[in-house]
């Protein structure tokens, strides 16, 4: 692998350019036409526009991107999260041009992005999974059986979903049609596919992942969990490192879960095995994401190992360098992604300029980011400008070193959420560590 071609903007487009380059292989950035003074297109080797301003005409543009490989000479193609990253389809032509994606095969995208098809590969593989539909729900009378068998409430989820997008949750049987019909036409709309299942609605459980590596050799491990639960309408806000409710006993378990669902689905490179985890300590494969997660940064933290050069290495052939038993845990992080939003309004995206540009510093703070003073913000895209990311020895002092660095972090033209994220890690709840995913809705009600 001698010269890799970055599939996205933003901080992940130059956190994936500083991978490469301390690995001493060159990069490729694309940019669309809003994004000519981008970060990411500065500071790689080399910068081509794609198209336009939409996405649709950028970002998403397969035809442009594989020309733009080919034109370089890039052998390889990093799609980091979102956009493409986890279109199988992207993923096979990128094969069949002889261009190495880095992720896992099209195949297995095409079978973990069908959550009814996952569900199945992981019960098969003896993983716990949330009781309710074996596979994709035929009809509107399967539907009523499956929902009175397993209990209400229960979840309407889009097959092919993402991003809290396809999902209703049903809490008696007069609801159901109605909510199945909203939550196909939200997945018609965003996915081009219509296909649910429907699941057991764990009542306030814990979100709770794992970071898996495998490589083309048969080796997996995990790199241990993250803790999601601060949730805005199945967003995720802020995450942390370990979970402050778990055991050891808890995490061997979820951990050997972790590596069998990885292994079962015939995975390779980095990915991430999410589950809910409820009250009473029983836990449930949920869905597996085929990428590099906008939360990566607190298990780098966590564990010294860089996930992005990981995932370089293994594209290029080279086993895992540690089995499990040598990758340690070492004190506690914490992410707080930073938005241009304004949470008084609803969380409503607030493009523009940045006039001036303050972050926070000192030992044990990291800001991945892609903005600079005089930036202007488009509105194009997703609107996070950053992610603070903190690690001390205890939770607590994690927590005391992120509070001063949101205290610390200014930026001047545009509104963001900080003050919103700073009243979340000073909450008291949060302090204990006994949020669930429900919590953030009740206290915004």
């Amino acid at each position: 692998m001698k010269k890799v071609l970055i599939a996205n903007r933003g901080e992940i487009a130059v956190r994936i350019i500083r991978a490469c380059r301390e690995l001493d292989i060159a990069t490729v950035a694309v940019y669309s036409a809003a994004d000519k003074t981008a970060l990411h297109a500065q500071i790689a080797d080399e910068a081509l526009c794609i198209g336009g301003a939409a996405s649709k005409d950028s970002y998403l543009n397969e035809d442009a991107i594989i020309t733009a490989c080919k034109i370089t000479g890039a052998d390889a193609l990093h799609p980091g999260f979102g956009f493409l990253s986890e279109n199988a389809e992207f993923a096979k032509k990128c094969g069949e041009n002889g261009i190495k994606f880095i992720g896992p095969s099209a195949d297995c995208i095409n079978m973990l992005g069908d959550k009814a098809r996952a569900k199945e590969t992981m019960k098969a593989a003896g993983v716990p999974v949330i009781p309710g539909s074996e596979g994709a729900v035929k009809s509107l009378e399967d539907a009523k059986i499956i929902a009175e068998k397993s209990g209400y409430p229960v979840m309407i989820k889009a097959a092919a979903g993402g991003g809290g997008r396809g999902i209703r949750r049903v809490d008696n049987p007069e609801d159901l049609e109605r909510q199945i019909i909203d939550a196909k036409a939200e997945a018609k709309n965003y996915f081009g596919n219509d296909d649910y299942y429907i699941e057991k609605f764990i009542i306030n459980p814990k979100h709770i992942e794992f970071q898996i590596l495998a490589d083309e050799h048969g080796n997996v491990v995990h790199l241990f969990e993250r803790d999601c639960s601060m949730q805005r309408r199945n967003q995720k806000v802020l995450e942390e490192t370990p979970s402050p409710v778990m055991t050891p006993e808890l995490r061997e378990k979820m951990g050997t879960a972790a590596v069998n669902a990885a292994k079962a689905a015939g995975y390779e490179n980095a990915g991430t095995i999410e589950f809910l985890l409820s009250s009473s300590g029983e836990f449930y494969f949920m869905e597996m994401n085929t990428r590099i997660q906008v939360e990566h940064p607190v298990t780098e933290m966590l564990t010294g190992i860089d996930l992005v050069q990981m995932q370089l290495k293994i594209a290029a052939g080279e086993k895992l360098p540690s089995p499990q038993e040598a990758i340690k845990m070492h004190g506690a992080a914490i992410e707080c992604r930073i938005n241009a939003e304004e949470p008084e309004r609803d969380f409503r995206p607030c493009p523009g300029t940045i006039n001036a540009l303050h972050i926070p510093g000192g030992p044990g703070v990291r800001i991945d980011s892609a903005v600079y003073q005089g930036y202007t913000i488009p509105p194009y895209y997703d609107s996070m400008i950053a992610k603070l990311i903190v690690h001390a020895p205890t939770r607590h002092e994690a927590i005391m070193k992120m509070r001063r660095s949101l205290a610390e972090f200014i930026v001047d033209g545009v509104k963001t959420n900080i003050d919103f994220q700073l009243s979340l890690i000073t909450d008291p709840v949060f302090e204990r560590g006994d949020y669930t995913i429900a919590y953030l809705s009740e206290k915004m009600k």
